[in-house]
């Protein structure tokens, strides 16, 4: 089917920070370089219909002192932490095994993190997809396949982009789904970047890299995720719940946070009135 593109490119911006499992390589287009590529374009969508409010959690918040507040935001630019303040950020999955030991440990703690969820991974796993979203937690896109979308034409990465997004609210089955979305290896363009921005994306970036894709051990992930958040003072914190490091090291990981006096904030999608969001779309096949 056909779906619409927001055509829009302000200008590029550059994103410097380190990537999922590998650098970050910027390919910005230069002003005078000849575009290959050819863009499928097309009128505004909204989508009203398809963002739902965000769903109440079905089990009780604990009285964990690691709970901070929720942080409502319309756009990146939004995203504003306070001395001792971190967002949970997990990316890859939903995968079976992992996903739900994860949920538990952070029901225990009774704080709430930001799944960026592949579309292959939520069509492979749709009821665990909803469960994340029935236990209170956001869920964002993070592309169908995890391409390194700084390789592909712009319409080829848009294809990506649109194509993961709607497998993932299809996965949901009516849960919500945020407009939150992350680049797979933090590999971006200025005119991806600025496309989705202008499209009312709120593109994730990362502050603090557990590096948990590396064959370390559980205290080594601990130890630098934690050096790295303690000199950063807050930030956006990035994990994978695909790796059994990351389901074995949360716990303790959380539990240091407490202890040093960290609060956990809530990441949720600012209302977007009764028109919902523009979105961007492309040519998408079948999933």
């Amino acid at each position: 089917m056909r779906l619409l593109h927001v055509l829009v490119v302000a200008g590029l911006v550059a994103a410097a920070l380190g990537g999922c499992a590998k650098p970050i390589r910027h390919t910005d287009v230069s002003a005078g370089a000849t575009l290959a590529d050819q863009m499928v374009t097309g009128n505004v969508m909204q989508t009203a219909a398809a963002r739902h409010s965000q769903p109440m959690p079905t089990h009780i918040f604990s009285a964990s002192q690691l709970a901070g507040r929720t942080l409502e935001v319309a756009s990146t630019a939004d995203i504003a932490l306070r001395p001792g303040e971190v967002i949970l950020t997990f990316d890859d999955g939903p995968r079976a095994g992992k996903t739900p030991v994860i949920l538990d440990a952070l029901d225990r703690h009774g704080v709430k993190a930001t799944f960026l969820m592949l579309g292959s991974a939520a069509k492979a796993n749709p009821v665990l997809a909803r469960q994340v979203a029935l236990r209170g937690h956001t869920v964002g896109s993070h592309t169908y396949d995890h391409t390194d979308l700084g390789k592909l034409s712009r319409q080829a990465a848009l294809n990506e982009i649109a194509r993961g997004e709607a497998a993932v609210a299809e996965a949901l089955g009516g849960h919500d789904l945020s407009p939150f979305f992350r680049f797979p290896y933090l590999s971006q363009t200025g005119y991806l970047r600025t496309t989705l921005l202008q499209g009312d994306m709120v593109v994730l970036d990362v502050d603090i890299d557990s590096k948990d894709y590396y064959s370390d051990s559980v205290a080594v992930v601990t130890e630098r995720t934690l050096e790295r958040l303690d000199a950063r003072g807050s930030g956006i914190v990035l994990f994978h719940d695909i790796h059994q490091r990351t389901v074995d090291m949360l716990p303790g990981f959380l539990d240091e946070l407490e202890a040093r006096g960290y609060s956990v904030v809530r990441l949720v999608p600012k209302a977007q009135g009764i028109f919902g969001r523009s979105v961007i779309t492309a040519e998408v096949d079948g999933f």
